[in-house]
């Protein structure tokens, strides 16, 4: 049984042939208990009724009598004191009466064989037509006492209606069958569509659509199978997608270095274009630095971030620490800094969290122009930690809002957000304030600047 079909085939055939001889045993035994006994009272009155019909009719027509009476489906077994002995009606298929029963009936004694008929497992006692299976009572016949066996000839009664329910028996379990054939390919076939798709996105084909439309457990792990697969093609996607930007963020500084490398081989070029290209070949190494060192952030944070420890810190102290360590980058360019911290405790990694107050307001001085202003605020309230960072820059555009912090994602009509970045550090920023339960949102408009607003809950808080 190697297929889920065969197996549910096997299992329900099986099923319904260990219920029928379970049924027909918890039948028998219900035949056993309560019907065989209440049989053996019917047939016992019959017989008394019989005997008081002869005796009262002076045994007239004793022969005619016992004719009409095995037409209407009876068995008589009539003998007397000197043993001779008369069947009327079918014969009995045997003929096993003890010498002592019939002797017990001609001392006027009632013979119950119905109800001391033995008990056996898979063969109901009621259609046993055997002569020790009768109901005996004493009978004056011809002034003689004689004994009298009686049982209902089954095969004439119930021959019609046996013949009908075995008929019916078998048809019923052969349409079962059949219709466990239908029904179990039609729960089966589902799966199989399912086994099939799996195969596909093991080999890497993610388009698929299973046209499985059912309400039950199978269409529910359709449905959620679909949805597995919208999303492992999402993710290949944005894996390609990755690999892709990481492979020309490298190519480029790669081949300015290999570019300016082989330039430097020329023994006629001036000091001063020597060390030009040398500074280039610096800054495109450093680019490199920075890149990879990105990469393992994020490999960090999409693997290790739960081993983390988190602490609580000041944080109004950690943003202050950020603002003074990148002063000369907004003093260069006259920038005016403004800071409104409350004092803050919050709790989480510092290292991390310092990332992303790094990133925001590095980006933030890079993207605003000589003499414009940056702000940064934070504030604790009952729902958590609020800190915002708001330039007076360039801004970004509507419909790149919603993809700033993809990884290697820029901004490409804005020429100066692409200047110099790599397009992980909101991605980055991103991650980390996942990882704290926290989230990010951004205000901006181009020309008038941009503001990040970073939350984090209360459950990051120190009481």
């Amino acid at each position: 049984m190697r297929t889920l079909y065969v197996r549910i085939i096997v299992t329900t055939m099986a099923i319904m042939i260990a219920s029928s001889i379970i049924a027909f045993a918890v039948t028998n035994i219900y035949y056993q208990h309560y019907l065989k006994p209440e049989n053996d009272r019917k047939i016992t009155k019959i017989a008394q009724n019989i005997v008081y019909v002869l005796e009262k009719n002076d045994n007239r027509d004793i022969s005619t009598f016992f004719a009409s009476m095995t037409n209407l489906g009876y068995q008589f077994y009539v003998i007397d004191q000197n043993g001779n002995e008369q069947f009327y009606g079918k014969p009995f298929r045997k003929n096993n009466l003890k010498a002592k029963y019939i002797d017990h009936v001609l001392e006027g004694n009632v013979y119950h064989g119905i109800a001391q008929f033995p008990w056996k497992p898979f063969v109901t006692g009621f259609f046993d037509n055997e002569l020790k299976n009768t109901v005996g009572v004493p009978v004056t016949l011809d002034n003689e006492r004689q004994a009298l066996f009686v049982r209902p000839n089954t095969s004439q009664q119930f021959g019609e209606m046996r013949v009908f329910l075995a008929v019916l028996l078998l048809f019923a379990l052969l349409f079962s069958f059949l219709l466990v054939l239908i029904s179990t390919r039609f729960i089966v076939n589902p799966i199989k569509k399912l086994t099939e798709a799996t195969k596909k996105i093991a080999a890497g084909n993610y388009h698929l659509k299973l046209n499985v439309h059912r309400r039950d457990e199978i269409g529910r792990l359709a449905n959620n199978f679909s949805i597995m697969s919208n999303s492992l093609e999402k993710t290949e996607e944005k894996r390609q997608e990755f690999v892709s930007g990481v492979s020309h963020e490298i190519q480029s500084p790669l081949a300015s270095i290999q570019g300016f490398a082989q330039t430097l081989r020329n023994e006629n070029l001036s000091e001063q274009e020597r060390i030009h290209y040398l500074t280039i070949i610096e800054k495109e190494s450093k680019r490199l630095s920075a890149l990879s060192k990105q990469l393992l952030t994020l490999s960090f944070l999409d693997s290790e971030m739960e081993s983390s420890e988190k602490i609580a810190f000041d944080l109004a102290a950690q943003l202050k620490e950020v603002v003074y360590s990148t002063e000369w980058q907004w003093r260069e360019k006259g920038i005016a800094f403004e800071m409104n911290l409350n004092p803050c405790e919050a709790v989480g990694d510092p290292r991390l969290l310092q990332q992303v107050w790094m990133n925001l307001i590095t980006n933030a001085i890079r993207y605003t122009d000589k003499g414009g202003e940056v702000i940064v605020t934070a504030n604790c309230e009952k729902s958590g930690v609020y800190v915002t960072v708001k330039d007076n820059g360039i801004g970004i555009a509507e419909e790149d809002i919603t993809q700033i912090f993809d990884r290697f994602y820029k901004v490409d009509k804005a020429r100066t957000r692409t200047k110099n970045s790599t397009g992980l550090g909101l991605a980055i920023v991103k991650k980390i304030i996942s990882l704290h339960g926290g989230s990010i949102m951004v205000d901006s408009e181009p020309g008038t600047g941009s503001a990040f607003h970073v939350y984090l809950p209360k459950s990051q808080i120190s009481e």
